[in-house]
């Protein structure tokens, strides 16, 4: 088929505006066969990871980016920079949360990031992640089986969708209450190691997905040393010998997701313990030949804070409110839209509003939930509005991609990578 001969803007475009899951199929399945073709490919870092878990390599840190809205011409603009800078180590990803209010199932969000890379001529690995996919405490309490069930169906999913990396957060069933750190950690181990057992069953012949753990709930206390002591020992035990475990560890280091909103509607400057992830980092690669540390919850962060992560060696920083904020704080994203938008909140997100919170909380809190609803509306803006608002973001992507250093890693990410 070939870039020629498939309109890949209009075959992306009609995805995104269609409801009908067997049409959005049959779209990326086109969409697909090109990107192949053209050598970009669908892959798991698992590889790149656990070379670096060897002291391979090191001195960066890889961006793991969540697109909320506007996919396909943000990853467009992803792949220009990593062009510009010879990049290759950066993911693509989206939570499982972010999939229900952004209305992005899996095969579409897949689907734009390979189109945005054929579009810009792009070719050698891409890496799609499954951002925590999460364990629901109040649903596993309630019916374990049937929660584990919905999160393999999800993974399924996202596997088939190209999604070769999954980050598994089952950290929300940890229980601080218990006085012993093991068992406060069961649950957790326990349910990483059976959704890391049937991700090793389904996925695809002659690729290892890599998969993340999570020890600490974003938001909550800082992990500790004896906390991934006490997750790892429990995980390798329940997995057994002979089956590919993990490649790196997300920690609490003192991030929340989205940043802790003041009531003017500014963000509060964040403490993070950079001590905290450098240690847990070396841990994680000397005692159990992981990539490092993974640090969520990082993107609203002041702009000199970003080269620690490199000085800390972190595997890995998750990135995702920032942009959003950038969408819609950009002078390009027209005024009538985002006023509808906040009306539309403040009928449909009412029962977020919590006592004593400002307007200007509220709607910073709850705007992430809107994206879904007018997602076709901001795709439908004009290709000139789009553009200016993405470049203004690809100028973020820039600076981001310089201080975390992947710049000039493509060879390496090629020597080590497995493509399909």
């Amino acid at each position: 088929m070939g870039r020629q001969s498939l309109d890949v803007e209009k075959t992306a475009m009609e995805l995104v505006m269609n409801d009908d899951a067997t049409k959005k199929r049959q779209l990326a399945k086109k969409i697909f066969a090109v990107a192949y073709e053209e050598g970009v490919c669908p892959s798991s870092i698992h590889e790149f990871y656990v070379a670096r878990g060897r002291g391979e390599f090191s001195g960066f840190t890889v961006p793991a980016i969540n697109l909320r809205s506007m996919t396909y011409d943000l990853a467009r603009a992803m792949f220009r920079v990593a062009e510009k800078n010879g990049s290759g180590a950066f993911v693509f990803e989206i939570a499982r949360s972010e999939i229900g209010y952004t209305s992005q199932p899996p095969i579409e969000y897949a689907s734009m990031v390979l189109a945005a890379a054929i579009r810009e001529s792009y070719s050698g690995p891409v890496f799609i992640q499954g951002d925590h996919f999460q364990v629901n405490a109040a649903k596993f309490k309630e019916n374990p089986d049937k929660e584990i069930e919905g999160l393999q169906a999800l993974i399924g999913d996202a596997i088939s969708s190209g999604f070769y990396n999954i980050d598994i957060d089952s950290s929300t069933l940890v229980d601080v209450s218990k006085p012993d750190l093991k068992e406060q950690q069961l649950l957790n181990y326990e349910v990483c190691a059976r959704l890391t057992q049937f991700i090793r069953h389904v996925e695809p012949k002659g690729i290892t997905i890599s998969v993340g753990g999570e020890i600490g709930e974003i938001g909550h206390q800082n992990s500790t040393p004896e906390d991934l002591h006490a997750f790892m020992a429990g995980l390798e035990d329940k997995l057994g010998k002979g089956l590919a475990g993990i490649s790196k560890i997300s920690v609490q280091t003192g991030t929340t997701h989205g940043g802790v909103i003041l009531p003017d509607g500014s963000i509060a400057q964040i403490k993070l313990d950079f001590n905290t992830l450098k240690t847990l980092s070396e841990i994680a690669r000397r005692e159990y030949g992981l990539a490092g540390a993974v640090q969520h919850g990082a993107s609203t962060l002041p702009p000199e804070a970003f080269h620690k992560f490199v000085e800390c060696e972190t595997a890995e920083v998750h990135l995702a409110t920032e942009f959003q904020n950038m969408i819609y704080e950009s002078e390009h994203f027209p005024a009538d839209l985002k006023k509808r938008i906040y009306e539309w909140l403040k009928v449909n997100a009412a029962s977020e509003a919590k006592q004593g919170e400002t307007k200007e909380q509220f709607l910073y809190k709850t705007r992430k939930k809107a994206l879904g609803p007018f997602k076709k509306e901001i795709m439908r803006l004009p290709q000139q509005t789009r553009d200016a608002i993405a470049t203004e973001i690809e100028n973020k992507f820039d600076f981001i991609f310089k201080q975390l250093n992947v710049v000039n890693k493509r060879d390496l990410v090629n020597k080590y990578t497995v493509r399909k």
